[in-house]
């Protein structure tokens, strides 16, 4: 089927694995439009920890500068704390020369979808992708409504960065029959900012606690992020009622109580499902990618969220790049989609995997807490462990803390 399409590029959502996409693909001369739900500024469910790799993708992006001008806190170290009261310490120097980032995602996310628009990509904000163009052999575009109109908008290729919802993803398994589980999200996941709480200074804390954990870290204007993980029976025992699930799940840590005694909550709370962690396909069929939470969720746990959606936005552009300067046919994007499949398992597979297990001790405080202390006792141990949820590097680690 031969279309005219309108864009070389079309990325539906405009996260940091959409944008950061969006900017790579325009900066080389792809048509793109980037389209998102909300407008920005706008709030979003996050811990908010900006690993320390992760400034090294925005000086490549351009958006630097900007990220410092907001004012985010320096985060020097991630501290987990067990039930009990044990704690180990990560320090940030672990995976960059520079400090973590403390820096709202309205924030951080506002700077990067400016910078896409900057540098020539289409931005479409308070417009929603109502569902795929399937042209029989590839996806072809999307279906695009506004508050004024819908209309199609087709291109060679269309990339899933709509995050957890997987939106485009699910349309294509819904057009060949398959059915959306109706299976009940097993976790939910809490976010609001606080005033007056005692965090330790440029640390992000993570307490472990029955069925869940959750983490505090500092942002600009000395607020404070928390986001919290429970399961869903418990949310639904204590009537969804957000104060009521964190008095009776998160501040059963000592520590979390401790530091969120004095604590005002000065925004409202936000909440979502969480249904799946891990791989997700990232090719669900020829002429559509998934990138960033739509291709995997890593567990908040690791700091390293952020991350994997800028590397996923990289990698994707560098082979569409290198594709597009071809010939564009269904050919070529079953190459493609085989590549990045292949680059993508490569490059997040092993710290995908290396989650799964530490997932099992993460909503077990006793196991939580037994890991806690091997980190402790054995060097060798949580030095791997902390460079297989990253990147992979292979450079020694100095000690970490133990107290």
């Amino acid at each position: 089927m031969n279309l005219l399409e309108d864009y070389d590029v079309i990325i539906a959502g405009g996260g940091p694995a959409g944008s950061s996409a969006a900017i790579h693909l325009a900066q080389s001369g792809i048509r793109v439009l980037l389209v998102e739900q909300k407008e920005f500024p706008r709030a979003k469910l996050c811990g908010e920890f900006i690993s320390p790799e992760c400034f090294d993708h925005f000086k490549k992006l351009g958006v630097a500068d900007e990220m410092l001008a907001c004012n985010p806190a320096t985060l020097t170290e991630t501290v987990f704390y067990s039930r009990r009261g044990h704690r180990v310490s990560v320090p940030s120097g672990w995976f960059a020369t520079r400090s973590a980032l403390g820096l709202s995602r309205a924030e951080m996310d506002n700077n990067l979808l400016r910078r896409a628009a900057t540098v020539g990509a289409d931005v479409l904000q308070n417009a929603t992708v109502t569902d795929v163009i399937d042209c029989d052999e590839r996806i072809c575009g999307v279906q695009i409504r506004t508050n004024s109109d819908e209309r199609a908008y087709h291109a060679k290729l269309t990339i899933d960065a709509t995050g957890r919802s997987r939106i485009l993803s699910r349309r294509v398994h819904e057009h060949v029959g398959e059915k959306p589980s109706r299976d009940r999200a097993k976790l939910v996941a809490f976010k609001a900012h606080f005033t007056n709480t005692s965090v330790g200074r440029g640390a992000c804390e993570i307490y472990s606690y029955r069925r869940g954990y959750g983490g505090l870290s500092t942002i600009e204007n000395g607020i404070s992020n928390l986001c919290f993980i429970v399961a869903a029976r418990d949310v639904r025992r204590l009537h969804s009622d957000p104060e009521l699930v964190l008095q009776n799940t998160l501040m059963t840590n000592r520590r979390a109580a401790q530091v969120l005694n004095s604590a005002t909550r000065s925004s409202e709370w936000l909440s979502v499902s969480l249904d799946t962690f891990g791989l997700q396909d990232p090719t669900p069929k020829p002429g559509l990618i998934a990138i960033g939470d739509s291709a995997s969720f890593i567990d908040p746990f690791t700091g390293s969220g952020m991350l994997m959606a800028l590397e996923s936005g990289e990698l994707a552009a560098k082979l569409i790049v290198n594709r597009l300067q071809q010939s564009v046919n269904s050919a070529a994007l079953i190459h493609l989609a085989n590549d990045y499949a292949f680059e993508y398992r490569r490059t997040f597979g092993p710290r995908l995997r290396t989650c799964r297990w530490l997932r099992r001790t993460a909503y077990n405080p006793l196991l939580a807490n037994l890991i806690i202390l091997m980190c402790g006792v054995s060097e060798r141990f949580r030095n791997r462990v902390a460079r297989a949820t990253r990147s992979g590097s292979s450079e020694h680690h100095p000690l970490v803390e133990v107290k």
